[in-house]
C-alpha cells in the first residue's frame, strides 16, 4: 500500500471521511438533504470491520487511521487486491477534526457502493439464491440498529441471504455496517423490485416462506419448522420479519405459506425484530439445517 502522512485536517485527500455526522455533508449518504445527490460510500469502522470489507465484494479504495492501526492491519493490508490504494496517517486529533468526532477504533475504510453501472457488484434475486437454504426476508424495518444486528445473528446462525421488501433502511448505512460487525458486507443481500410479488421467485426456487406473526392461532416456530408429509425439517425456508410494532403487512402474509409464533409468556406479545429474528435462526439451526 502506499502510507500517506496527513498533517492539516483540511487536506482534500480525505474528504471522503469528512464530517460523518452531518446530515448535510456525510459521505455515506446517497442523497442529501434539498434533493442533492451525495456520495453514497460505504464506511468501516476499526479494525475487525475493515478486515472483513477487503474480505468483500465492496473493494476499499482508502483507509484513514492511526499509526497503531496501521500495523494491527499490516497483513491484511498486503493483499494484492489492495495494490495503490492509499492509507491516510494522521494522529488522533488531526483524524478526529476530519471525521468530526473522536474516534475510538482508529480506523476507517471507504467502498464505492454499488449500482446499476457497476453491474459485478449488483446482485438479483436469483444470484443470492444459488446455493442458498434458509434466508430473511424484512419488511419495513428502517432501524438501522436492527438490520445491522439481523445481519450479524444471520451471519452467526447460518442464513445464506438477507432480502428487503417495502420500506426498509439503507443496510450500507454507516451505522449499519458496524452493528453488524461488518457482516453487512459478507453476507449476500439484494431487495425484491416487486413486493409482495417478489415472494413468488423464491417460491418458484422451492423455499417456503414463513412469516412470523404474534397471533396466537399460529402454530408455533418449532413445529411449523418440520414438513407435516415427512416429518423431516424443511428443505428451503424464507422467514419474513415486520418492522417493529405493525409487524408484517397482510398482503405479506397472505402471500407467504406459513404463519408461525414464538411462544411467549407474561403477557409478552412481541419481541425486538432482530431478537425474534434470531430465534427464528437459531430454531431452523437446531431443527437440523
Amino acid at each position: 500500500m502506499t502510507v500517506v502522512d496527513i498533517d492539516d485536517p483540511g487536506d482534500l485527500r480525505v474528504d471522503d471521511f469528512r464530517d460523518l455526522n452531518s446530515v448535510d455533508r456525510r459521505p455515506d449518504l446517497p442523497a442529501l438533504p434539498g434533493g442533492r445527490v451525495g456520495k453514497g460510500l460505504v464506511i468501516a469502522e476499526g479494525v475487525l470491520v475493515a478486515q472483513r470489507m477487503i474480505a468483500s465484494r465492496f473493494a476499499p479504495h482508502a483507509f484513514l487511521g492511526v499509526d497503531k492501526r496501521l500495523h494491527e492491519l499490516a497483513a491484511d493490508l498486503r493483499d494484492p487486491s489492495l495494490a495503490g490504494v492509499p492509507f491516510y496517517r494522521a494522529s488522533a486529533d488531526v483524524m478526529a477534526q476530519v471525521v468530526g468526532f473522536h474516534l475510538n477504533r482508529g480506523v476507517l475504510a471507504v467502498a464505492r457502493r454499488p449500482h446499476v453501472l457497476d453491474v459485478p457488484h449488483v446482485l438479483d434475486v436469483a444470484d443470492v439464491l444459488v446455493g442458498a437454504r434458509t434466508v430473511a426476508v424484512l419488511e419495513g424495518v428502517n432501524d438501522h440498529e436492527n438490520i445491522g444486528s439481523i445481519f450479524r445473528n444471520a451471519a452467526g446462525l447460518g442464513v445464506d441471504a438477507v432480502l428487503f421488501g417495502a420500506g426498509c433502511a439503507d443496510p450500507l448505512y454507516r451505522r449499519c455496517v458496524r452493528v453488524s460487525m461488518g457482516h453487512a458486507l459478507l453476507v449476500p443481500f439484494t431487495a425484491f423490485t416487486d413486493w409482495p410479488g417478489g415472494l413468488d421467485i423464491l417460491h418458484e426456487n422451492g423455499f417456503q416462506t414463513l412469516s412470523l406473526t404474534p397471533e396466537p392461532s399460529s402454530p408455533d416456530l418449532a413445529r411449523a419448522l418440520i414438513d407435516p408429509a415427512t416429518g423431516a425439517p424443511r428443505d428451503k425456508v424464507a422467514f419474513l420479519v415486520g418492522a417493529e410494532g405493525p409487524g408484517l403487512t397482510r398482503a405479506a402474509m397472505r402471500a407467504s405459506h406459513i404463519r408461525a409464533r414464538i411462544p411467549m409468556s407474561r403477557g409478552t406479545d412481541s419481541l425486538n425484530v432482530a431478537t425474534a429474528a434470531a430465534i427464528a435462526f437459531y430454531e431452523r439451526v437446531r431443527a437440523g439445517r
